[in-house]
Order: structure tokens, then sequence, then C-alpha cells
């Protein structure tokens, strides 16, 4: 099999389902070993399963607000595969409710995740990354936390202070020949974004200039694009998957 990423070994947490299984199978098609990673093992599995299986995939239970765990898995994929590559910071949870409703363990859940999960996962990126003096690292940020999002106090928060971390991070990484960049997905079609009330996934979709939703597969491209060598002079960037809401 031959690709954009052909060889190379990646990571993408939050991989069971949406837009993180969409990433695994695009790098897979591309010629990347694949570790799924989600809190649930058993849906990482089943969604080893759903890609083909085979050598280059596995699964893996993940936490990634543990940081015990967050190192085992990179220690794991690096035995594995003898290399870490690529890794895509994706997973993240929703608990939303107005400001005067958010209770504080809602918050705190969705920044953990989010943020902390973002941030032990490119700090155990880079420590492996630095010493190969290559690999990219992509960060799952949102258009919620470039304009806030009613209700979302503590996803958008969460998000914004992702493309913080990210040029950050790619400041003190590009030495090392480390990329790190953030993916902003808009309006994407999950089963995250099917819970929401037809009415308002409607105004929303409204918005967009392109006057559809996104799919999965469209943030994957990006994610893709950022993970190639198409980008070896990219990091620091925010590439935003919207169909232009926002602009």
């Amino acid at each position: 099999m031959t690709g954009l990423v052909s060889g190379r070994t990646a990571v993408v947490t939050g991989a069971a389902q949406g837009i993180g299984l969409a990433v695994a199978r695009l790098l897979r098609e591309h010629g990347a070993g694949v570790v799924l990673t989600d809190q649930d093992l058993g849906r990482a599995a089943e969604a080893v399963s759903a890609l083909g299986g085979g050598d280059a995939l596995a699964a893996l239970g993940c936490d990634v607000t543990d940081e015990t765990a967050v190192a085992g898995a990179l220690a794991y994929t690096v035995e594995r595969f003898g290399r870490l590559d690529i890794m895509v910071n994706n997973a993240g949870i929703t608990r939303d409710a107005s400001l005067a409703k958010m209770s504080l363990a809602d918050f705190e859940a969705v920044v953990d995740v989010h943020l902390k999960g973002t941030w032990l996962g490119v700090r155990a990126a880079a420590a492996v990354m630095r010493e190969a003096g290559t690999g990219s690292i992509i960060n799952m940020s949102s258009l919620s936390g470039k304009s806030g999002n009613f209700g979302q106090t503590n996803y958008s928060a969460a998000k914004a202070g992702i493309v913080g971390l990210t040029k950050a991070a790619a400041k003190e990484l590009a030495p090392k020949g480390v990329r790190v960049n953030a993916v902003q997905p808009g309006l994407i079609r999950t089963a995250m974004t099917a819970a929401m009330p037809p009415e308002v996934f409607a105004a929303r979709e409204a918005d967009i200039p392109m006057r559809r939703a996104g799919e999965p597969h469209e943030v994957a491209g990006a994610v893709l694009f950022l993970a190639s060598d198409l980008s070896s002079y990219v990091t620091g960037a925010v590439l935003e998957v919207g169909g232009g809401r926002l602009m």
C-alpha cells in the first residue's frame, strides 16, 4: 500500500466513531499503521474491525485525562510499530448547558478531556518525536473556540485553549523538527451533532456559505494534509474546515 503517509505510524485518540474514526480510516488508506484509542476498549476494537483489521491496525483503551494511560499508549505504539510519526489529539465530549445551569463538574469534565487531554497527548508525543527529530502533531479544535456557542462556555473555552496550546507547542518544537497544528471543524455530521434538535441544526446549517454541514471524511482530509509532507513547512497553523462559516 502506498500513500501520503506510507510507512508511518499514527495514534488517533477518540477514534471509535465520528471524526476520529474517519481520520484513522484515511490515514490507513494512505499507508500508515494506526493505533485507535478510545476510553472504551471494546468500541475501539469494533472500529479496528470496521476498518478491516490486520497487523497495521491496533485498538487500545485510553483515558486521555490520565497521564499514565497516555504515556502508556504511546509506549505501546513505539514498542509495537517501532516509531511514532503522527499524533492526532481528537478525543472529546460535550456537557452543554447555559452558564447559569452548568455545574462545575460538567465544566471541569469538558476542559479536562479536551484541553488537559490534548496537552498530555502533545507532551507525550513530543517526548518521542524530539528524539526522532521529526513528527506531526494535530490537535482538534473547533469553530466554537473561535466564535463561542451558546450553552458551551466549557467546550468553547477548551477549544480556544487548544489553539493557544498548539501555537505555543509549535514554537517550542519547531527547532526539533516536530510540527504542531490544529484543525477547527465547523458543523459536521456526527453522532454528537445528530443529538441536536433538528431546528437548531437547520438554523446553523443555514448560516454556512456552502449551505450544508460537513462530513467526517472532509475533516480527515485536513488532518491527512497536516500529517503528510505536503505540509512540511506548516506549523502553528489553525486550519478551518467549516464551509466558510465565520470567515
